[in-house]
């Protein structure tokens, strides 16, 4: 696939033009990532745009005990690095390769051309950003409220809905982070997330392969944990 064609699968471009898309293509550059290959430095200078085209990254923070907190997995098509070129701050985050990944990249000079030229992304970009506060302030909400479980389910669903590929109402999740990853953005631990799972399977919410998750009647799902 093309830069053209990765980038019309980009919400924020997905409007434009092939014409436009070509020109915007013309000043990317591509970079592979290795697996546990540290991409951002939390409060580090940001003057790179980014954009998955293959793999997965993490979003993480350290919490005041040295803990990994798990802010998001995001996968193709996703992009990030967008806050500190808009603001001019650190990065807000680190983010680590959680498998090889390939991306797409925009220069901080580049990035802000295209909001300039292109009203189009500026506005796309500003509902995406809501967007994602929104899904934080849910996900605060849920987390600080629920119990262990109840939070591992959360997390499952919040998976699904930015990995996950839905089919007659089953979600399926391709390679889904390890189980300690998912603890750490569940705030609980390895152990706990090993026994929901099971649990889970049990009743026949869920099916495991491998790293391979479905979950069953996604809707229903959802509802047992909201």
């Amino acid at each position: 696939m093309g830069k053209v064609d990765h980038l019309r699968n980009v919400p924020i471009f997905s409007d434009l033009t092939d014409l436009d898309l070509k020109r915007i293509a013309s000043k990317m550059v591509s970079r592979d990532y290795e697996k546990g290959q540290m991409i951002i430095l939390e409060e580090s200078q940001g003057e790179t745009f980014f954009i998955i085209t293959n793999g997965a990254v993490k979003v993480t923070r350290l919490s005041d005990d040295g803990r990994e907190v798990i802010l998001a997995i995001l996968g193709e098509s996703d992009f990030f690095g967008e806050m500190s070129l808009l603001d001019g701050e650190g990065r807000s985050a680190n983010i680590v390769a959680n498998e090889s990944a390939q991306m797409l990249t925009l220069s901080r000079r580049d990035f802000l051309s295209c909001l300039e030229s292109y009203p189009k992304i500026a506005i796309a970009l500003l509902q995406e950003l809501a967007i994602r506060l929104r899904k934080s302030d849910q996900q605060i909400e849920s987390l600080s409220l629920s119990d262990s479980e109840q939070r591992i389910g959360i997390t499952l669903i919040r998976l699904a809905e930015e990995l996950g590929k839905i089919k007659h109402g089953h979600v399926s999740i391709k390679n889904l982070p390890y189980q300690q990853d998912i603890a750490n953005m569940a705030g609980t631990s390895r152990e706990t997330v090993s026994r929901t799972l099971k649990l889970l399977e049990e009743k026949l919410l869920v099916k495991r392969e491998s790293r391979d998750l479905t979950i069953y009647n996604f809707d229903a799902f959802r509802q047992a944990f909201s």
